[in-house]
């Protein structure tokens, strides 16, 4: 039975602060997985992770992900980034005490 086809976007790490962002349609980076770029074909994500690469000054470790779309946005499909869109889980920091209610 084949894979499900998932869209993608693109994420690495900040190279200063070393948190997680995304890559933007503008060719820009955020922390916000919501303003990430949506990739639907394989070719142009593949050509778009070519042009986050090449943005070495900023980021480091640029790479595709898969992502799941539900009422609330685009949710990672594996738990690994999942993780990394929460940030640490020791206590409330960061996106952590931002989102905790």
């Amino acid at each position: 039975m084949p894979r499900p086809i998932f869209d993608q976007i693109i994420t690495a790490n900040a190279l200063l602060e070393g948190d997680v962002v995304y890559f933007t349609a503008t060719d820009t980076w955020t922390r916000d997985i919501q303003q990430a770029e949506v990739l639907s074909d394989e070719a142009i994500a593949q050509v778009r992770l070519i042009d986050a690469m090449a943005q070495s000054n900023v980021i480091v470790g640029a790479y595709l992900m898969s992502v799941k779309h539900t009422k609330d946005g685009h949710v990672p499909t594996h738990f690994r980034e999942e993780f990394r869109t929460k940030g640490p889980s020791n206590y409330f920091h960061g996106k952590q005490e931002l989102n905790h209610v």
